[in-house]
């Protein structure tokens, strides 16, 4: 019934099996990808003719986890998966980059690739796992890719790479890198790092290399044995007669167009040529005027990519090295915690930063269960930023991918929860962009939490590298411009520290690149960062030493394990008070670590004492404030530790004698004491004469000292006092109670009665 093909490969201490011809056979392609216990099933339908007046190529990437897979049941309302989390589209868009470069220039048919987890075993992360099926099923499928690419994630630990290391090793370790690549060149580098050098970074890109050949190999050997017939279609180019036609007519214009440096007069310019080319062609058909339009695009490209390659002119001007001017400004909005705004050349953003406490953490529940994520980076891009009208709503997948590259680029540099207990969420609102609004965004990210006082380990800049390959020549181009961005073939953004590299991201539109271009880039890129980080601390060099005056304050504490019960008190009744009274937030751990919040610092000092003075412990001989809570007849119990309360004698309440206890306090009165014993019991004594109640300074203590109490056991014991019970005689040695050896009893006639009985006993009978 089925006809299965399969391919195995021992591959970084696990087994890869890459299976097809048993499920989804409908589909043209699908591949169950299995490395150790996680499984993932991917399914590649293409269309087999293009839509009418298409003119773009169609891929959509699906990637959707199932809680099954873990055995885990959807939290929330809705029992079921519904819309793709962040992580489901940060996966498409890793499985989409790599491969969308690896289809023929012409190709429109509409591809779906699906990838779905089906079983997760804790370890192997899916994501690799899925980019391996996708890049199997499209191989096996017919359509035309020129692929397959491998893909894997390298750790660094100890000054060794690892090969998909689990999400704990990935913890542990200072680097988190995937990479895609064919056989020959790498296709796409996503990552986060901590502060690893240009050279580290480039050994993690060729060690990824190495082994995502070895993949690429297994994926070749399942073609082989499974691949359907490639398709046959015409992708012959016949646009030569067009495009010498439009270099004639429009072909100064665009080359005059590129030349302006202002990004509103350039875009006029050439619309002003595309429109007299659309004019040229108006008496052609459809499908020639659809043509005519594409081919003018690589007519733009062409002029742009020459002048670069030949002359060294950039579209406004600069050299290949040179950086945009740069102006930046913090704190320039006066109600958040933390603000920035970042201008480098025609990109602009504002960057806020607002702090919360551990109730504003966001809870993401996924595979892996149900996690809280205290640092975030939400990333808006409004059509006006490119002077545009379009779509304003939720973001997209690219708004998506970009505020994660941030996200990256910036949480390698944040200061541990123990250093810095806050929530952290910084907005990004793109106002202007051409060109790498992602790096803007980590530059004004960055000022904009200094400007908060959060404590980073250090600044963070960063900058997008663009590339021009023809050939064997070569331009690497630092702080792209938008324009540059579409006619280039390469995206490269790196980030980092004075120290090393915190985040690198590099997309292409080539069939990949060298280790010396990579090596160009990443030396290119450092050299650009450097200015830009030097521009940045005009504007802020240090991190703020004081909060924002809005910005809530925490104070963390810790507890011993065994006091948690005491704080909370019987169901939550302690804790509740204490919120209550103080005005404060306090949120317990169950490690006892306690975050006392608050925007007023008299409360958070007030809750904070309060949680001390239950669970510390009191001193014989230390002097304490404390407040009378109730008097009786013998004294006054004051709490003067958190929850606990103490005796005052009224002999201790002054050196001369007092009557009565009212006389020297009352209640609610604050008074100084000092802990004079703790019996075994916990019972405090507490003396106030013994302190002075104006200063609480301690007193010399004149009463001459009580003559200290014999104990029990040196007063002798009953028998050395009464003597044995033996010595005293039993009843028998005794005699009967009413014996005569006792006498016989008074008769009431022998005598009057003694004149100390009771009358009414009296008798004169």
């Amino acid at each position: 019934m089925f006809d299965v093909k399969t391919v195995s490969l021992e591959w970084g201490g696990k087994t890869l099996t890459l299976e097809t011809g048993r499920i989804a056979r409908q589909a043209d392609g699908a591949v169950l990808a299995t490395y150790g216990e996680t499984v993932v099933l991917c399914a590649v339908t293409a269309a087999k003719s293009v839509k009418e007046g298409q003119d773009f190529f169609p891929l959509t990437v699906h990637y959707q986890e199932k809680y099954s897979a873990a055995g885990r049941i959807p939290g929330g309302f809705f029992k079921r998966e519904r819309g793709a989390t962040e992580k489901e589209t940060l996966v498409s868009r890793l499985i989409d980059r790599p491969v969308r470069p690896l289809f023929p220039e012409g190709f429109y048919n509409e591809i779906n690739v699906i990838a779905q987890v089906l079983s997760y075993d804790g370890e192997t992360e899916p994501d690799i796992v899925a980019m391996i099926a996708a890049s199997a099923a499209l191989t096996i499928s017919g359509v035309p890719f020129m692929g397959p690419i491998g893909a894997a994630r390298v750790g660094f630990k100890d000054g060794e790479y690892q090969l998909n290391p689990s999400s704990a090793e990935v913890a542990e370790g200072r680097l988190d890198l995937v990479v895609a690549a064919t056989d020959t060149a790498v296709m796409m580098v996503e990552s986060e790092a901590k502060e690893l050098t240009e050279d580290e970074m480039l050994g993690a890109v060729m060690f990824a290399h190495d082994e995502s050949r070895k993949v690429v190999a297994a994926i070749i050997e399942l073609a082989e044995k499974a691949a359907k017939d490639p398709w046959e279609i015409d992708l012959t180019d016949n646009t030569a007669d067009i495009k010498k036609k439009l270099k004639s007519l429009v072909g100064k214009d665009i080359a005059a167009a590129y030349k302006l440096t202002n990004k509103s007069a350039r875009s006029d310019a050439l619309n002003a040529a595309r429109a007299k080319a659309k004019e040229a062609f108006s008496d052609e058909t459809p499908q020639t005027q659809m043509v005519a339009i594409k081919t003018l695009k690589k007519v733009e490209a062409d002029i742009v990519r020459t002048a670069i390659l030949k002359d060294g002119q950039r579209i406004d001007g600069r050299t290949v090295t040179q950086v945009r001017p740069i102006e930046s400004i913090v704190g320039f909005l006066p109600r958040t915690h933390g603000s920035a705004l970042f201008t480098r050349g025609e990109t602009q953003t504002i960057c806020t930063t607002t702090l919360g406490t551990k109730d504003a953490e966001q809870m993401i529940d996924g595979l892996d269960g149900l996690r809280y994520e205290s640092f975030m980076l939400h990333y808006n891009f409004p059509p006006y930023s490119v002077g545009e009208v379009g779509r304003f709503g939720a973001p997209g997948r690219r708004e998506v991918g970009h505020g994660k590259l941030a996200w990256r680029a910036l949480h390698p540099v944040l200061p541990s929860k123990e250093d810095f207990p806050y929530t952290i969420r910084v907005l990004s609102d793109v106002t202007e962009s051409n060109g790498s609004s992602s790096m803007a965004t980590v530059c004004g990210g960055c000022l904009s939490m200094m400007d908060a006082g959060v404590p980073i380990v250090r600044p963070v800049s960063g900058i997008a590298m663009g590339l021009i390959l023809e050939g064997d020549k070569f331009a690497v181009l630092s702080d792209i411009l938008g324009d540059e961005d579409h006619l280039g073939d390469m995206d490269f953004k790196v980030a980092g520290t004075s120290e090393g590299i915190t985040t690198m991201q590099m997309d292409i539109k080539v069939a990949g690149i060298t280790k010396e271009i990579f090596a160009t880039a990443l030396a290119q890129a450092k050299e650009g960062r450097a200015h830009i980080l030097g521009e940045m601390t005009k504007a802020l060099g240090e991190v703020r030493t004081e909060l924002s005056a809005h910005a809530p304050r925490i104070e963390t504490i810790s507890i011993d394990k065994s006091k948690i019960r005491d704080v909370i008190g019987t169901g939550g009744k302690v804790i509740r008070e204490i919120v209550a009274t103080t005005g404060a937030k306090v949120d317990i751990d169950d490690e006892g670590l306690i975050k006392i919040s608050s925007s007023d610092l008299s409360q958070i000092e007030a809750a904070k004492n309060w949680i001390i003075g239950i669970v510390a412990e009191a001193e014989v001989g230390k002097v304490y404030k404390g407040k009378v809570v109730n008097i009786v007849d013998f004294g006054a119990f004051v709490n003067f530790m958190g929850g606990k309360d103490g005796l005052v004698h009224v002999s201790e309440m002054k050196n001369e004698r007092v009557e009565k206890p009212t006389d020297v306090v009352k209640e609610g009165q604050d008074v100084f004491v000092k802990v004079l014993e703790i019996d075994q019991r916990g019972k405090v004594r507490l003396s106030m004469r013994v302190v002075d109640q104006e200063t609480g300074a301690e007193l010399e203590d004149t009463r001459p000292p009580r003559e200290p109490r014999e104990p029990r056991g040196d007063r002798g014991d009953r028998g050395d006092r009464r003597g044995p019970r033996g010595d005293r005689g039993g009843r028998g040695d005794r005699g009967p109670r009413r014996d005569g050896d006792r006498g016989p009893r008074r008769d009431r006639d022998d005598g009057p009665a003694p004149d100390h009985m009771p009358a009414f006993l009296k008798s004169d009978d």
